[in-house]
C-alpha cells in the first residue's frame, strides 16, 4: 500500500467530482493536473484528472 496523506479541501472537491467518497481516499501523489489516490481500506489506486 502506498503511503497517502489526507486530501486538502480542493482535493476533496476533485475526488467528489470524480464520483468517489473523499473520506475513503488518501492522496499519495499530487501533480498540477492529476491526483493519484489510494483507498484507505483496500489499497486500490486510482488516477483522477483535474
Amino acid at each position: 500500500m502506498k503511503n497517502g496523506k489526507n486530501p486538502t479541501r480542493r482535493q476533496k472537491i476533485a475526488i467528489k467530482d470524480a464520483g468517489k467518497n473523499p473520506d475513503d481516499w488518501l492522496v499519495f501523489k499530487a501533480e498540477a493536473t492529476v491526483l493519484h489516490i489510494v483507498h484507505r481500506n483496500t489499497g486500490t489506486t486510482k488516477i483522477i484528472h483535474i
